[in-house]
């Protein structure tokens, strides 16, 4: 059994970025759903994990890491192949810009948009499908001449940007016209290990 263990919850896109990487990399993982309807999140025993209440929290032995982007740089560094975060400084930044780009601009775009439609959260859904416009659009240039978000590989920029653009149709957000990223999604689920997401 894997000593690391996931605190989890099936249709969260952050949630899934790291089952996806550690798929991917071949890192097990052990998940335990957190029931976020019945409140299990606010509990004591959750709240020591993590003082913001949110999933996933990552239990690695006596390590306990939090927040999505920063699971995914852990598991990269500690147990995965060095392609997926190189060790240069540049290669680094490159990937750093985009766990940024996940963590604030897809989340409040296409992210958020699902968040209303699918989960009724009191959210401005018109904010969000316009930001997710210009978000999309500029990704799908920034993958017209590229196979991958920041290197010339897939790393874990590329399992933390996935999720919420994969999932955008759930917000009534249309990939169609995305051709590069339409492409670069169906790289990402064309490689070894690859789960797919549930909406």
């Amino acid at each position: 059994m894997a000593r690391r263990v996931l605190y989890d919850c099936g249709p969260s896109g952050n949630c899934y970025k790291v089952r996806l990487f550690a798929a991917l990399a071949g890192i097990p993982l052990k998940t335990l759903e957190v029931d976020l309807a019945g409140g299990e999140h606010r509990q004591p025993a959750f709240t020591a994990l993590n003082p913001w209440q949110q999933v996933p929290v990552l239990q690695d032995g006596e390590v306990v890491i939090w927040d999505s982007q920063a699971i995914l740089v852990y598991l990269a560094e500690r147990y995965a192949e060095p392609e997926w975060y190189p060790p240069d400084p540049l290669s680094r930044a490159k990937v750093m810009q985009w766990l940024s780009v996940s963590a604030n601009e897809i989340q409040h775009g296409p992210a958020d948009a699902r968040l209303v439609r699918k989960f009724d959260y009191p959210l401005n859904y018109d904010q969000a499908v316009r930001l997710s416009s210009h978000v999309l659009a500029t990704i799908n240039a920034h993958l017209t001449d590229r196979d991958w978000l920041a290197l010339r590989g897939p790393s874990i920029a590329d399992c933390a940007a996935y999720p919420y653009i994969a999932l955008a149709p759930d917000g009534g957000i249309d990939l169609e016209p995305y051709d590069a990223i339409r492409a670069w999604m169906t790289r990402i689920e064309a490689l070894p290990g690859y789960i797919p997401i549930a909406s």
